[in-house]
């Protein structure tokens, strides 16, 4: 069963009702956000197997991986805001100085206003729950646009919203592009998206004509660098997982590897090895391979794989009503091939031939910012030439998709994948505003900044230096690497030929 879509005429009304609520102050209290948060998390965990069934029916996933992408990282983003809060949400004191300490100046984080979430249909739970959890944290409202994609997950969510949460704070508008259009029509206090840079771009435009601040996730073609000394095996399975688990359609999912040639055959028979037992009875029969989110999205992927010039080696197979892409892996795709054009969101994994590891930073850094960077190596001093030479949302060795999971960390891509972040403390800021707080004492004019009030004073130059800090000492210039050493090396052997001289005069005299 969909949940119906909002009708037009109430998107404002919703708006002006969360301004509303958030003005009325009751979510000022952190005991009332940390009731809302804990909240959330019963919502899931009292509806957790409804819950499970509309994920399967939206993206025929396996409930063990709605655990792992979707409950979890919601249920760990509710535990650490609920935990920290307190500490988040403090004032904080600037570096002493003694020229302003009698104003009391402090940095308190207080709310945004009415917060914006647009969310994507890859992750439902995830990826619209832990940004409200953040959201609620920092104290603000809340209006969520899930993707009209999954029908059946908002339709449950629609109903159980209001039913756990403050119903005047946090709202669920449903709708597709029109909807999502008039949305973006208003004034929010805050707005995150998370989904692809070309929707991306009209959320950051039409914030741009309310100077609203935004915090874009836009995913990309995620790499992943292999050493030829790394476990083949063990980077077959791990590389299958992270590409194949729902379907693909994870934004920190490895897109495509940068294989060294030398490791190339082995790699492929470990794949095909790795294949048979993630799927013993083929992977359509399988209940642990979950499908495409819409007929659109496959045929979509269909017309990628018909003009790419690779090998396909693994899968290849599409059944558009079935919404099933086969998982699917492509040898000897080069940089200007079809798949490399953009962002697949579907289980096929590339792989692109190079000669050692210089050839492929060369590779990565020829293309926007990805949001993670893997590299597969045992070479410690391998992963970091391969860090530091590359620029990613996160960089990750020997595993992936998994960060999103751990607690603490935040979820954030860089230039082409976005920017600002989602998750843990960071995301509490993101929804934050630092205001600056002084509280100037009558006295203070008497005996430190009574000098600004006019008739100026000819000797305010004395004052003024007091206030401000001095600068650092200039720095010197150095000059040329080889003078200064010849500079070093004429002064040693003058010191040494007066030295020797001095030892050997008496003995000159007696000679003489």
């Amino acid at each position: 069963m969909a949940s119906a879509y909002t009708p037009l005429e109430d998107i404002p009304k919703i708006r002006d009702t969360a301004r509303r609520a958030f003005f009325s102050g009751k979510a000022q209290s952190l005991a009332f956000r940390k009731e809302q948060m804990v909240q959330v998390g019963y919502l899931l965990k009292d509806n957790e197997d409804r819950l499970k069934d509309a994920i399967k029916t939206d993206l025929g996933r396996h409930p063990l991986e709605s655990e792992l992408f979707d409950f979890g990282p919601v249920y760990k983003e509710i535990r650490g805001a609920y935990d920290n809060l307190d500490k988040w949400s403090r004032s904080q004191n600037i570096d002493f100085n003694i020229n302003w300490f009698a104003l009391g100046p402090k940095l308190k984080p207080e709310p945004k206003g009415v917060v914006l979430i647009i969310a994507p249909f890859n992750l439902p739970l995830f990826l619209t729950l832990s940004p409200l959890v953040s959201a609620i944290a920092a104290g603000n409202a809340v209006c969520i646009k899930p993707s009209e994609q999954n029908p059946t997950v908002n339709a449950v969510l629609t109903e159980l919203l209001p039913k756990y949460l403050d119903p005047e704070l946090y709202h669920i508008i449903n709708g597709g592009i029109a909807e999502t259009s008039k949305i973006l029509e208003y004034k929010w206090d805050h707005i995150l998206y998370i989904g692809g840079s070309r929707v991306g771009r009209i959320v950051a435009t039409a914030a741009a004509k309310h100077l609203t601040p935004v915090t874009l996730e836009l995913g990309g073609k995620n790499p992943v660098v292999l050493d030829p000394k790394v476990d083949i095996k063990l980077a077959a399975r791990r590389l299958l997982w992270g590409r194949f688990a729902n379907a693909g359609q994870i934004c920190t999912c490895p897109d495509y590897l940068l294989v060294p040639r030398e490791i190339m055959e082995p790699l492929v028979v470990a794949m095909k090895e790795t294949y048979q037992t993630f799927y013993p009875d083929g992977p359509e029969a399988s209940d642990s391979f979950a499908r495409i989110v819409s007929e659109d999205a496959t045929k979509r992927i269909q017309s990628l794989l018909g003009e790419t010039r690779g090998t396909v080696i693994l899968g290849g197979q599409v059944d558009v009503p079935k919404k099933y892409v086969a998982p699917t892996v492509v040898a000897n795709v080069d940089g200007d091939d079809a798949l490399m054009r953009e962002e697949i969101f579907g289980p096929v994994l590339m792989l692109v031939p190079v000669q050692d590891v210089d050839e492929a930073i060369a590779f990565i850094q020829a293309r926007e910012y990805p949001l993670v960077v893997y590299v597969f190596s045992p070479d410690k001093k391998f992963q970091q030439k391969v860090f530091t030479s590359t620029k990613s949302g996160a960089a990750l060795a020997n595993d992936t998709v998994m960060s999103p999971a751990v607690p603490g960390f935040p979820v954030g891509g860089v230039g082409g994948s976005g920017y600002g972040y989602y998750a843990a403390r960071q995301a509490f800021e993101e929804f934050s505003h630092w205001r600056v707080t002084l509280d100037n004492p009558s006295w203070v004019d008497k005996f430190v900044l009574g000098f600004r009030f006019p008739p100026y004073q000819p000797g305010y130059k004395t004052y003024t230096s007091m206030l401000y800090a001095s600068l650092p000492p200039r720095p010197k210039k150095a000059g040329p690497v080889q003078k200064r050493w010849a500079l070093w090396i004429f002064g040693a052997a003058v010191g040494a030929a007066s030295i020797l001289l001095t030892m050997a005069w008496p003995h000159l005299q007696l000679r003489a």
